[in-house]
């Protein structure tokens, strides 16, 4: 296989299009925020998963894998999805409502996770300003299909359309719910702990410098961007009003973000794939 490849997406695509957008911190947050709504889910990653006690680390390797599948060779993103198959083939839960015990990677669990994650990013950065045509955000759910395929599942399993996204969610909403594991992750994603190189600590001994202040932002605005259904849920209004502010405060993050310079806002994997494409299409 050609290790210098453009990958599973490459230049042109809706996907490299999509997440060009430093935005996309608000859509990964948005997208916990609704898989914590799926009982069976969220048990999966309370029982299985550090992420309290090392919240940043594993947010910089889910971060690093999709970025991988992203913007990696294909083999790289292949050898990424083999990686990440085998770890949930380990993996086991209790059902909470049912002491049933179940597997990780059943595919139901993961076409939830998959849905809400490519879902959060596509709406959120059209959201936020990012012009996008109704065939562009089809097109990036049936890019994302190849996403999908990595994990483990069928692509032809997976929502490719908006539509076929919303007929998704309509089924699969009698499912969820707020439990007490919901509840507490999302009091955790709204003020999780902050590592002390990324704040100014208070006089107080409290971390509420900067940082602290941006991300509770940040936050407010992913949750501010659920759909209305998942809204209710977590005990809101789900009004319009809600969502208005919401795409308000996002408009106007990615109009910060844009004007940081592009060497700092773009990771190493994303100049690395601009580079080796930027080769191939010299040739």
């Amino acid at each position: 296989m050609d290790t210098e490849d453009l990958g599973l997406f490459g230049p042109g695509s809706v996907t490299w299009k999509v997440h060009e957008e430093p935005i996309l911190i608000v859509a990964g947050l948005r997208s916990l925020y609704l898989q914590a709504l799926h009982p069976r889910a969220m048990a999966g990653v309370a029982q299985n998963s550090n992420y309290r006690t090392d919240a940043w680390g594993r947010l910089v390797r889910t971060a690093t894998y999709v970025g991988t599948t992203i913007y990696g060779t294909t083999a790289e993103a292949e050898a990424a999805g083999r990686r990440l198959r085998t770890r949930h083939a380990r993996m086991r839960a209790t059902d909470p409502f049912t002491g049933e015990e179940f597997r990780v990677d059943d595919p139901e669990l993961l076409r939830w996770v998959h849905v809400t994650e490519v879902e959060s990013f596509v709406s959120t950065a059209r959201r936020s300003g990012l012009a996008l045509t109704d065939d562009e955000v089809d097109g990036y759910y049936t890019e994302q299909r190849r996403s999908a395929a990595l994990v483990g599942l069928d692509p032809d399993d997976v929502p490719g359309t908006a539509a076929e996204v919303a007929d998704y969610y309509r089924d699969v909403r009698p499912q969820l719910r707020m439990t007490r594991e919901a509840a507490e992750t999302a009091v955790f994603l709204t003020a999780p702990p902050i590592p002390w190189k990324l704040s100014l600590p208070a006089r107080v001994g409290l971390n509420l410098g900067p940082p602290r202040w941006a991300y509770f932002g940040i936050a407010a605005t992913a949750l501010g961007m659920l759909p209305p259904w998942a809204l209710r849920l977590y005990g809101g209004l789900g009004l319009p009003t809600t969502a208005l502010s919401a795409d308000l405060s996002a408009r106007a993050l990615r109009l910060a973000l844009a004007a940081v310079p592009r060497r700092y806002r773009e990771g190493p994997l994303q100049q690395a794939a601009k580079e080796r494409a930027a080769r191939l299409t010299a040739v």
